[in-house]
């Protein structure tokens, strides 16, 4: 028996040992386990908070969209259209150009019409910048009349209106070649030197042909001053007319050719090309616009030439018309500044000396005081009459 309850005991000491070792261990891993957390949570006994994902490894919770934002149309100008522009035409002509008028009325009312009058009517035509020849014809035609009828035949101001009226030559064409031709549109050359403010009138022009419901493309060929195309690209903008332009100083030519492209690929009604206003040597200005109108007739033809002239300029703008008429094949005048000056007999001069319309007057610095030219209402103006 002594043998048996010694091995019971052995065996239940070994088992004591064993627990005993196991309990140990146990509690070793757990005060270890706890010092690692410890040391990572930063603090003992503490429980850190989940760590929060960084940028690069962090979904996102929410999805944004990008925001569509609406392009901001500017809101486009109605222009007027061509009646409102004459009664403007009448108003501001009539507050300028009186002045001829009421002087030839005054002198021609004389009781006693003698050689010393019909100089001082001579010399106030002449002040008007009518111009020698057709000064002389009037006084002519104003001395038969006079002679032949008196004024109880007809009252002074109806034969002066009468002269005057057939002097500015009502009969002349003065519409615009601004429809298509053969399916391409119409192409319209603007020519004269800077300072008459032809790069204003081409988008004053293109207001005019807005308001007639016609599609419009402008050409900034004027590629040598620094401002034009910009000035006519804000003009452009404003009726919602596109222009055509190129890098400053590049050729103008190229220009013109790709605004008449331009025109062709949108079917568009008018062309209108602004040039270079420098009054040069008369061979260079010749090679530019001869070669401008050259390579624009390759894509559309040139259905108008229209020169631009300062109506306040007198003998000066004369001589301008002379050279760009021998060097481009002008069909129309744009008078500007007609309103500013006194001097309207210009309007007789240029249509002499060139042989070629005024077509449309410029009334003033307003987006549209251009209007078609009424011999009619120019000659009322002069003279004081409601018309």
């Amino acid at each position: 028996m002594t043998g048996v309850g010694d091995y019971l005991y052995l065996i239940i000491a070994i088992a004591v040992v064993l627990v005993g070792l196991v309990a140990g261990l146990v509690s070793t891993g757990v005060r270890r386990g706890r010092e690692r957390f410890d040391r990572s949570s930063g603090g003992a006994g503490t429980i850190a908070p989940p760590r929060e994902p960084q940028v690069e490894d962090r979904a996102p919770t929410t999805t944004v969209e990008p925001e569509l934002v609406e392009p901001v149309t500017p809101t486009l100008e109605r222009p007027e259209g061509t009646a409102s522009r004459l009664v403007r035409l009448r108003q501001r002509l009539s507050r300028s150009q009186g002045t001829l008028g009421r002087g030839l009325l005054a002198l021609l009312s004389r009781e006693r019409l003698d050689e010393d009058t019909w100089e001082e009517i001579e010399d106030t035509l002449l002040t008007a910048d009518i111009g020698v020849g057709p000064t002389q014809e009037l006084v002519e035609r104003l001395r038969t009349r006079m002679r032949v009828e008196g004024a109880a035949a007809a009252p002074v101001s109806q034969i002066l209106r009468e002269e005057l009226l057939t002097l500015v030559d009502p009969t002349l064409d003065r519409s615009l070649a601004v429809q298509r031709v053969d399916g391409r549109p119409a192409i319209v050359l603007m020519v004269g030197v800077n300072g008459t403010g032809k790069t204003t009138t081409v988008g004053k022009l293109a207001r005019v042909l807005v308001a007639e419901d016609k599609q419009v493309v402008l050409g900034a060929a004027d590629t040598f001053r620094a401002a034009a195309a910009e000035q006519l690209s804000t003009w452009g903008e404003r009726v919602g007319v596109e222009t055509v332009r190129g890098p400053e100083g590049s050729d103008p030519a190229s220009v013109a050719f790709e605004a008449a492209r331009a025109g062709m690929e949108q079917e568009a009604d008018v062309v209108v090309i602004d040039t270079a206003g420098r009054l040069q040597n008369k061979a260079g200005l010749m090679d530019e616009l001869g070669k401008v109108k050259r390579v624009v007739e390759k894509q559309a033809p040139v259905t108008e030439v229209l020169l631009v002239l300062d109506a306040t300029t007198g003998q000066n703008g004369m001589i301008q018309a002379r050279v760009f008429s021998e060097v481009v094949n002008v069909t129309g005048i744009v008078l500007t500044k007609l309103d500013g000056s006194a001097k309207g007999g210009i309007v007789v001069a240029v249509q002499r000396e060139l042989k070629v319309p005024v077509k449309l007057v410029g009334l003033g610095e307003g987006a549209d005081d251009l209007a078609p030219f009424d011999p009619e209402a120019f000659v009322d103006a002069l003279i004081g009459a409601d018309g």
